[in-house]
C-alpha cells in the first residue's frame, strides 16, 4: 500500500525515478568506464596531485596539479564536455593542493573567463566551479574582450596570436593575484591573462592550473616537481 505521508511519498517517488534513470541511462566511471559509479576508487586515486612548477616566460610562473593524460584527462573532459559537474568534487583536492603551493599570503584569486558561447553551450563555467569546490572564492577580475578561435591544432605562436587582446580587466587591480585555468598546454592563454592583470596594476601574478599537457607549456629545464 502506498504511504499517505507526503514526505514518504516524495522520497519513494524520487527513489523510483532514480532507479528508472539508472536503468535506462546507466552511469559509468568517467576514468575507466566501469558501470554504476561516477568515479571508481582506482580512478579517484589516480587524481592524487603531482605538483609541477614551471616558468612560462621570465616572471610568469605556473603551478599545475595533474598531468593531462590517462584518467585525469578523461575525467576533465567529462566535466567540460559531458556536463558531469559532480566530477569537480573529485578534481578539487588536486587544484586545492596547487593553490596551497602557489598562493602568496593574502593573494586575490581569479579565473580565466570562459567565452559567452562556451557558457551558453555548457550552462556553467568549469574553471569557476573547480575553484569553488577547491575552497577558493574567485573574483571576476577579467572578462572576455573578444572571441578567440578554437585553440586546438594551433602551434605556440598561433595560439599566442589567437588570444592576443582576448581579455580585458574589469577594474584596476592591486596587490598579488592568483589566476586559475583548467589545462596548461602552451601557456598562451595564461601569458595573456597575466599580462592584462599586470597592466591593470597587479604587482605579482602567479598562475595555477588543474592539469598540464605532457611535453607542452615549458621545457624540462624550466620546470620542477614540487614534493607533496
Amino acid at each position: 500500500m502506498a504511504s499517505s505521508d507526503p514526505v514518504s511519498w516524495a522520497r519513494d517517488a524520487r527513489a523510483a525515478l532514480a532507479g528508472a534513470v539508472a536503468f535506462w541511462f546507466p552511469v559509468a566511471c568517467a576514468g575507466c568506464g566501469a558501470l554504476d559509479v561516477d568515479l571508481c576508487d582506482g580512478c579517484r586515486a589516480a587524481l592524487a596531485p603531482r605538483l609541477r612548477r614551471r616558468v612560462l616566460l621570465p616572471g610568469v610562473e605556473v603551478v599545475s596539479a595533474l598531468e593531462f593524460d590517462g584518467v585525469a584527462a578523461r575525467v576533465i573532459r567529462a566535466l567540460k564536455a559531458e556536463g558531469r559537474t559532480g566530477l569537480a568534487t573529485a578534481l578539487a583536492p588536486a587544484l586545492a593542493a596547487a593553490l596551497a603551493a602557489a598562493s602568496p599570503e593574502g593573494a586575490t584569486i581569479t579565473t580565466v573567463p570562459s567565452s559567452r558561447a562556451a557558457v551558453r553551450r555548457r550552462g556553467y563555467r568549469p574553471v569557476d566551479l573547480l575553484a569553488r569546490r577547491a575552497g577558493a572564492r574567485p573574483r571576476p577580475l577579467l572578462r572576455v574582450g573578444r572571441a578567440a578561435a578554437d585553440q586546438r591544432g594551433l602551434d605556440r605562436a598561433a595560439r599566442r596570436a589567437n588570444v592576443a587582446g582576448a581579455f580585458v580587466a574589469r577594474s584596476p587591480t592591486a596587490g598579488r593575484v592568483i589566476v586559475i585555468d583548467d589545462v596548461l598546454t602552451t601557456g598562451a592563454t595564461l601569458v595573456e591573462a597575466v599580462g592584462v592583470l599586470r597592466a591593470a596594476g597587479a604587482h605579482e601574478v602567479i598562475a595555477v592550473t588543474l592539469a598540464y599537457t605532457p611535453g607542452r607549456g615549458g621545457s624540462s629545464r624550466e620546470s620542477e616537481v614540487i614534493a607533496t
